[in-house]
């Protein structure tokens, strides 16, 4: 079954077509969000499309590229010891000022911290 993810725009920029390191990560995920794609790292990029249209916002080249990206982020994060969706979340909230209305991962107490760093 296919999901398809609706979104209002894409401003197809210039993409990094490999990933070597976390800063890399963090620019691919700066660039999705200035395409204007809310996207979701389990989400496989054929699947997006727009919003007004119904048309698919990536041709399959495209697509592609962005799936290989986001499998190399996946690889990297692991290796780093970084959650990408975290890192995903806060870039994102960042990024369109939501971050002003919700809290960013970095800033929310997990259940194991014990709160002794507050």
């Amino acid at each position: 079954m296919t999901v398809k993810v609706f979104f209002y725009q894409s401003n197809q920029l210039e993409m990094l077509t490999k990933l070597n390191d976390l800063r890399d990560v963090e620019e691919f995920i700066h660039t999705l969000v200035e395409e204007g794609v809310n996207c979701h790292p389990d989400t496989d990029f054929e699947d997006y499309v727009h919003m007004e249209t119904g048309e698919p916002t990536f041709n399959e080249e495209e697509a592609a590229l962005r799936n290989r990206l986001m499998n190399e982020a996946f690889d990297i994060c692991e290796q780093e010891n970084t959650d990408l969706y975290s890192l995903m979340q806060e870039i994102f909230l960042i990024d369109t000022g939501l971050d002003k209305y919700i809290p960013l991962p970095s800033q929310v107490i997990s259940d194991s911290d014990d709160g002794a760093g507050i």
